[in-house]
């Protein structure tokens, strides 16, 4: 339902008559405060690219899982140093910088807890893309964003357990365990038979990559277009939330870089475990906030899962802005001396690693 704030100022002859500015379709009235049904065109808007974006999501995981070698794959499962980091990252340093914003700027009781849903949220599938693109371990990649939305089935009820007895029970918020079993599913199927095409026709795989990540590109854009269209009557909302909404994701993939580095990954790692931090899968934790609150509730809250989206979109667009231009200046200077000692940074972090190489050197 959309919800509609309509004041208007009556003159006496107007309160005499008992007028109100409600609609006759308005489902809640109280004074001039409406809730009225969900506008049809949205909402037919919404099961059309609903399933546009489904099918383009799965063509996007199947291309990027042509950029996944098996052997690797199997070594960041067998040997987990990455997905470990990661998994400290996505459900250790999230929630509590959700908890800790939450308190610095004093917000609603009912704000504080979107917040930390969107902290307790497993990694979004979009990070992959931006992975590919800032030359990233998209075997680590994958199987990060595997594991932590499989793991999150257990995760995120504990995490909102510890961080939100201080503002609501814990057992008002529904975990759509079956949205997060889709998820799962749409990212595990796709990837599963792109390894096997690059395991299969590797000159396939390369050609269906660089197709797929482009459409991922648009794909990452044409979200927060829609977003834009389908909640453009959600814009009000508390400026606090505005600023969390650009801080969050900011931290989160600077303190993700920052973790993966002391604990000895290679560079291209790092910037995977960054990426895969601050990255939050945001429709789950839209879809969490409309199954656990009233639309009463929902006026106050609904709109950070998109901010969070936008922002986080735009920090990981710099990043890769950053990054080429970075590359760009680098292989142009890079003598090989430098890449010699490049090679034996990468080997010694190997041994902290449990074996692992870096891709970069290869």
């Amino acid at each position: 339902m959309q919800t509609y704030l309509l004041s208007q100022l009556f003159n006496g002859s107007s309160l005499a008559e008992n007028f109100t500015a409600c609609p006759e379709n308005a489902t809640i009235c109280d004074g001039t405060s409406c809730v009225l049904p969900e506008d049809n065109f949205n909402e037919t808007l919404s099961v059309v690219l609903s399933t546009v974006l489904t099918i383009m999501l799965a063509l996007v995981m199947f291309s990027m899982g042509c950029n996944v070698e098996l052997k690797n794959f199997l070594g960041h499962i067998k040997r987990p140093w990455g997905i470990f980091v990661g998994f400290l990252c996505q459900f250790g340093i999230m929630p509590l910088t959700a908890f800790l914003l939450s308190l610095a700027f004093n917000i609603l009781p009912i704000q504080a807890v979107v917040v930390l849903i969107m902290g307790c949220c497993p990694g979004g599938t979009a990070s992959n893309v931006i992975a590919y693109w800032v030359d990233g371990d998209m075997d680590l990649s994958i199987s990060m964003t595997t594991c932590s939305t499989l793991l999150a089935m257990g995760m995120m009820p504990l995490c909102l357990f510890i961080y939100t007895k201080m503002w609501t029970d814990s057992d008002a918020i529904v975990l759509p365990y079956d949205s997060i079993g889709t998820s799962l599913l749409a990212l595990v199927i796709p990837v599963s038979f792109g390894i096997f095409v690059n395991h299969k026709w590797p000159s396939k795989a390369k050609l269906i990559l660089k197709v797929g990540s482009i459409v991922g590109a648009i794909l990452i854009v044409l979200v927060a277009v829609v977003g834009g269209i389908l909640y453009k009557g959600s814009w009000i909302i508390s400026p606090k939330l505005w600023i969390i909404g650009t801080i969050f994701p900011a931290a989160g993939y600077s303190l993700g870089f920052l973790l993966a580095r002391i604990a000895g990954l290679s560079w291209h790692r790092c910037r995977t475990v960054s990426l895969e931090t601050g990255m939050q899968n945001t429709q789950l934790c839209s879809t969490i906030v409309q199954l656990s609150f009233s639309p009463e509730q929902l006026e106050l809250m609904f709109t950070f899962p998109l901010i969070y989206s936008i922002f986080q979109l735009l920090f990981a667009l710099l990043i890769l802005g950053g990054y080429r231009l970075y590359r760009r200046h680098h292989v142009e200077t890079k003598t090989d001396v430098e890449k010699t000692e490049q090679k034996e940074d990468s080997t010694s972090n190997a041994k902290i690693n449990e074996g692992f190489v870096s891709n970069e050197t290869k």
